[in-house]
């Protein structure tokens, strides 16, 4: 079972393709967005038609959330700066968001019994917490341990990693964060998602018996750079995404 997971799109549209055409590839059995799929750049609307008419199973990020006290009117479209990114979401993409689940888990039957994937944009218990590489691991544990999961994916962060723990039982737990589709923060300025292979002989006994690919693929950056200096949005975005910080 090959699953694709990707988060942190942030309207940036040149790198979604991008990375959607990388994934086709692929031909990954199942695809999950952990969510983040605004914000930041000029194509918000664009991105959710994209990903409603995939069918591509979506979670809800903190900048989508944000949207929900954000109302659209000829008013507001005057805005500038980098709240211009949230007003120019149409009516029925901001009904969407709003229905977005904050997580989900996914059970996968292997030769040893089930394995369980729980997947959220910053973490089970908050949409906008960071858990980090360096997050004290009992703490990430013991949030595992509450949804029973084996498996924890999230995003929010921008940076790309793979931990894995070993909880009181002996057991290896693995921590993935995708890293960012449209916004990357690692100073890799390529987007960036997961591939992660479960095995029917995937264990909790061994610790590479799930395998968990990065994949970074480059886009057209300068048409994403333009499009934010020919934006009411602030330069600093289209600089960062130079430098992937």
């Amino acid at each position: 079972m090959t699953i694709a997971l990707f988060s942190d799109i942030h309207a940036n549209l040149p790198a979604f393709e991008a990375m959607l055409q990388d994934m086709d590839k692929r031909n990954p059995d199942a695809i999950y967005c952990l969510g983040d799929l605004v914000g930041y750049h000029i194509w918000p609307n664009e991105i959710i038609a994209e990903i409603r008419d995939r069918k591509i199973a979506t979670l809800k990020g903190n900048h989508d959330e944000k949207v929900e006290h954000i109302l659209t009117t000829e008013e507001s479209l005057s805005v500038s700066g980098n709240e211009y990114a949230y007003h120019i979401i149409g009516k029925d993409e901001r009904k969407y968001l709003f229905d977005l689940p904050s997580y989900i888990t996914v059970d996968y039957k292997i030769d040893h019994g089930n394995l369980r994937i729980a997947m959220a944009h910053g973490s089970t218990r908050k949409i906008n917490e960071y858990i980090l590489e360096d997050t004290d691991a009992d703490y990430v544990i013991n949030m595992m341990d509450e949804s029973n999961a084996d498996i924890l994916v999230v995003g929010h962060s921008h940076i790309p990693y793979h931990r894995v723990l070993k909880d009181s039982n002996g057991n290896y737990k693995h921590v993935i964060n995708t890293g960012s589709v449209g916004k990357p923060k690692d100073f890799d300025n390529r987007g960036g998602y997961v591939i992660l292979t479960i095995h029917d002989y995937s264990t909790l006994e061994i610790e590479d018996s799930i395998n968990v690919k990065f994949i970074r693929f480059e886009y057209d950056i300068e048409k994403s750079v333009k499009a934010i200096k020919n934006s009411p949005l602030p330069n600093e975005l289209a600089e960062r995404l130079i430098i992937g910080k």
